[in-house]
């Protein structure tokens, strides 16, 4: 008499089986693809830490986005490289720059189809590479920052974001964003914060995608690694200051965190794997 328990090796007999009853799916429509644009450039720019990723011309991004468009992909997240660099990271100003494809030739890739998320944060336009404004001893302004951040999602939004994604992990980035799009009647602009982003030697090959100025380390606003409960913390106040999603980054390094937080949260929840951590 056949035992209970071999029903379930009987539904894994074949790929089709297997397929039928799996719990968990993945579909390209779960997945953001970060994209890279470099002001100034004539034609793509390699990143040699991964290969087939390039910082890419206005042109190449439009063509690129049409691209993820087809595919079915959930979302494209922008980072605008400027050509010049300042201590205030003032590159994000000029004509709306970031992100830079945030234009009517995107608005077929856009919206319905293919959601447009711009990072927002003062990292690839700082000649020091900080998230924010750094004062004279080296210390990270967390509230001359924030008033920077509430322009910026403000503008764009403007621009035509669908998504803005405060990344820079300064405190109460959430609450002044959403004040600031709101104010502004981007009511409708959701905010996908990035809520547990710890501090990690795994975004060396990200920081040369935005050829990054950053010296020294991030350490003292990103997350520490022992902690755990911490994650929690940020999580329930970005919540309760508005975030419409949450992040934690990088991932495959904190299959903990992301657990907790999927747990407890009750808006979607995104994982950012970062390159460094495959290599």
């Amino acid at each position: 008499m056949p035992f209970p328990a071999d029903r379930p090796r009987r539904l894994r007999r074949t790929p089709a089986l297997r397929r039928l009853v799996a719990e968990t799916r993945l579909h390209p429509a779960d997945l953001i693809l970060p994209m890279f644009v470099r002001e100034g450039l004539s034609e793509p720019s390699p990143i040699i830490s991964m290969p087939g990723v390039v910082q890419h011309t206005e042109a190449t991004l439009l063509d690129a986005a049409r691209e993820a468009r087809d595919l079915g992909l959930g979302g494209i997240m922008l980072f605008g490289i400027p050509s010049a660099r300042d201590p205030q990271g003032s590159a994000w100003r000029r004509s709306r720059r970031h992100p830079q494809p945030l234009d009517p030739r995107c608005e077929e890739c856009r919206g319905e189809e293919l959601p447009v998320m711009s990072d927002l944060c003062l990292d690839e336009f700082t000649d020091h590479g900080h998230c924010g404004i750094v004062d004279e001893t080296g210390y990270v302004d967390n509230d001359a920052t924030l008033e920077i951040y509430a322009l910026m999602g403000v503008e764009q939004a403007r621009a035509g974001a669908d998504v803005v994604a405060p990344s820079g992990m300064m405190d109460g980035q959430v609450a002044v964003i959403r004040e600031a799009l709101d104010d502004a009647g981007f009511q409708h602009v959701p905010i996908l914060a990035y809520a547990a982003k710890y501090a990690s030697g795994f975004y060396g090959p990200f920081r040369e995608a935005v050829d990054s100025q950053l010296k020294g380390d991030r350490r003292q606003y990103q997350m520490d690694a022992p902690n755990r409960r911490e994650a929690l913390k940020e999580v329930e106040l970005d919540l309760a200051e508005g975030a419409d999603m949450v992040m934690v980054k990088p991932a495959s390094a904190y299959l903990d965190i992301l657990a907790d937080v999927a747990a407890t949260s009750d808006v979607p929840v995104a994982a950012y794997q970062v390159s460094g951590s495959t290599r």
